[in-house]
């Protein structure tokens, strides 16, 4: 039997050669992308630490002007606790002064002469007019005194009359008569004004201005309230408001008299909110300007009885007296 003659295996073949390029050709493939992401990759990672650090040098810049502001601040509040510093420091030396002429004046004679010092003090304060009225032997505590029930330590006085048709049919000569006699308990003054209680100036060429006190000024003034018929409409508040607003000063003693008959309309409380609102007190709970008060009975003796408007009034303007530093005068006659 003859032998057949075996075929030879051949172990690179094209198979074999077609397998190993494919790896070859994966592997290198890989490369190339893994290669070609990176910088990518990298680029993004830097702008985002980019933004990053602008976020935080933009905060610095927050941090920094914040700091800024504080240091100042900081700075103006030590100024201040020095200056408390030194203040305190300076009313200490004035207590111990104080105490120091206390102890002083234990003895009768120097108390006494003390209290002599501070009287002539005291007198010093007064202006010309307060001296004229109230004498040479006035005492500060008397600043309270009254006459008829009116304190009288104003320089200025402002009246506000109602004008409205009840007053001027039947009280009218009573009116003059008692602004007469207002005048008379203030001897001088610095100044004088006349408005009716809508805020309307009986001198017009004295609008906003004080009228000089003189005795021929005071009987120009009754002359001329004797035939002076402005509109009303019975509330005193617009009078008021426009006194104290136009004449209030801190360096004035003011007084305003306040002269009708009867409240038609309106809110007591909101008269008295609005003149507390105005006329508001200072530290030591001194309002700006006095308020005196003066009710005249046109209302009264009527067979229904007192009308509620007279009612009414009564009611404002004592209250309006009390919370302002003023007098209440409810007059029982028209005579």
């Amino acid at each position: 039997m003859s032998r057949r003659g075996r075929r030879s295996i051949e172990i690179f073949n094209l198979s074999f050669l077609d397998v190993i390029s494919c790896g070859f050709g994966a592997i290198i493939l890989l490369l190339v992308i893994v290669k070609i992401s990176e910088p990518y990759v990298i680029e993004r990672m830097a702008v985002d630490l980019s933004g990053l650090v602008m976020r935080l040098e933009a905060e610095l810049h927050a941090i920094r002007g914040e700091t800024t502001v504080f240091n100042r601040e900081l700075a103006a509040r030590q100024e201040q606790l020095s200056e408390q510093r030194e203040k305190l420091a300076r009313l200490q030396g004035e207590l111990s002064s104080i105490r120091g002429r206390y102890a002083a004046t234990r003895d009768d004679h120097e108390a006494q002469a003390l209290i002599a010092g501070r009287l002539a003090s005291a007198k010093q304060d007064l202006t010309e007019e307060m001296r004229r009225l109230l004498g040479s032997g006035y005492r500060r505590k008397l600043l309270t005194a009254t006459v008829g029930g009116v304190p009288v330590d104003s320089e200025y006085i402002v009246f506000i009359i109602d004008t409205s048709g009840s007053m001027q049919e039947n009280v009218w000569p009573l009116v003059l008569k008692k602004i007469t006699e207002v005048l008379d308990i203030y001897p001088a003054v610095k100044g004088i004004q006349v408005m009716n209680d809508m805020g309307d100036y009986m001198f017009p060429t004295y609008q906003g201005k004080w009228i000089p006190d003189s005795p021929a000024r005071r009987k120009a003034i009754i002359k001329r309230l004797a035939q002076w018929r402005p509109f009303s409409n019975s509330s005193p508040v617009e009078g008021i408001e426009a006194a104290i607003r136009r004449f209030h000063a801190q360096d004035k003693r003011i007084s305003l008299y306040v002269f009708g008959d009867d409240f038609a309309r309106g809110s007591i409380q909101g008269v008295i909110d609005t003149v507390a609102r105005l006329n508001r007190a200072d530290g030591s709970g001194k309002r700006r300007v006095r308020i005196h008060t003066v009710g005249f009975p046109v209302q009264f003796g009527r067979a229904e009885g007192i009308p509620l408007n007279a009612v009414r009034y009564a009611a404002l303007m004592r209250k309006l007296a009390e919370t302002n530093g003023g007098s209440f005068v409810g007059l029982n006659s028209v005579r």
